[in-house]
């Protein structure tokens, strides 16, 4: 199964960054890596975000991962990206 992934970025009323693909396989998330990249910018024009970005899924399945710290045999993949995400 492939899926769609799809993001947009705002500023204020504004949107200035959109995407929306469908992926050949299951990857890292493309919005959070937007969201890293952004950021990175805005702090180097002295616009520093100090509170945490919020990323909204409608994913059931990695909601309720995110929800549940434990690790079943079929999350053991996330481990690597859940401990990226958690320290950026």
């Amino acid at each position: 199964m492939k899926n769609t992934s799809g993001f947009c970025f705002s500023f204020g009323s504004s949107m200035f960054s959109w995407y929306l693909r469908k992926q050949d396989v299951v990857a890292q998330s493309v919005a959070v890596n937007q969201a890293i990249w952004i950021r990175k910018i805005l702090a180097n024009l002295y616009m520093g975000q100090l509170e945490p970005t919020q990323i909204y899924v409608d994913n059931q399945a990695a909601i309720s991962i995110a929800n549940n710290p434990v690790f079943h045999d079929r999350t053991k993949h996330f481990k690597i990206k859940l401990y990226f995400l958690r320290e950026v």
